[in-house]
C-alpha cells in the first residue's frame, strides 16, 4: 500500500477515535470523499481491506491503525 493512503488511514483512525471513542468503527470509505477522485487508490484500499485481509464491512478504527502502522 502507498505510504500517502497508510498516513491517510492512521490520519482519519486518529480523528475517529478522538471524536468518539476507542471502539468506534469504520469502513474503508471512511479514507474517502463521498466522490470517486481517486478510483486507483480507492480500489487499492478496498484490495487491502478486502481481499488480503478479509476485514468486515466496519472494523474497529484502533484495529486498522494498529494494522497499518504494523506494516500489514
Amino acid at each position: 500500500m502507498r505510504q500517502e493512503l497508510r498516513d491517510k488511514i492512521i490520519e482519519v483512525c486518529d480523528r475517529k477515535i478522538q471524536q468518539k471513542g476507542a471502539n468506534v468503527g469504520l469502513s474503508f470509505y471512511a479514507f474517502f470523499k463521498n466522490k470517486n477522485d481517486q478510483p486507483e487508490v480507492l480500489m487499492e484500499a478496498a484490495k487491502w481491506w478486502i481481499e488480503t485481509h478479509r476485514l468486515d464491512h466496519f472494523e474497529k478504527a484502533i484495529k486498522i491503525k494498529e494494522m497499518v502502522q504494523s506494516g500489514l
